[in-house]
């Protein structure tokens, strides 16, 4: 049976876009097998994605020492939608910030632990330019969360 990964991104940035190409990559890592990945942007992506999904990885900017609006209207949107529908998803996710991320993931995990969904992966916290070991850490993450969603 194929497992379901759903991407939310909202990649506003030359960087936050490195980090999903990165990402995605790592979802097709050698070894990886019968999980087909959706990718959406946050401002597109919608509850039924989230109750099709078997896991979830989240992306965005830190703005303003928060998650990006794109990112939180993403939570709005499916919150109630899939409450008490998807409990303990395997959910991880990366963000890039220019000074801080610590906000935005704090934002992050607070909705996503009141949404029940289990952390599957260390985040990816990355401040300040996107280099190899940024994009080396972003591939793991897609992997990761693709690993821990096969059979």
């Amino acid at each position: 049976m194929t497992a379901r990964l759903l991407v939310v991104h909202h990649t506003a940035s030359p960087a936050t876009r490195e980090l999903l190409e990165s990402v995605l990559e790592g979802t097709r890592a050698e070894g990886i097998e019968d999980v087909e990945v959706d990718v959406h942007p946050a401002l597109s992506a919608t509850a039924s994605d989230v109750l099709a999904a078997d896991g979830v990885l989240l992306g965005t900017p830190a703005n303003i020492g928060y998650m990006s609006g794109a990112m939180k209207h993403f939570f709005d949107t499916v919150y109630y939608p899939v409450l008490d529908a998807k409990p303990a998803l395997p959910y991880g996710f990366w963000i890039h910030g220019n000074n801080d991320v610590e906000g935005a993931r704090r934002s992050v995990e607070s909705i996503a632990g009141a949404l029940g969904w289990s952390l599957a992966a260390a985040p990816v916290l990355i401040t300040g330019p996107v280099g190899r070991d940024e994009r080396e850490a972003a591939y793991e993450l897609g992997g990761t969360l693709a690993a821990t969603l096969m059979g």
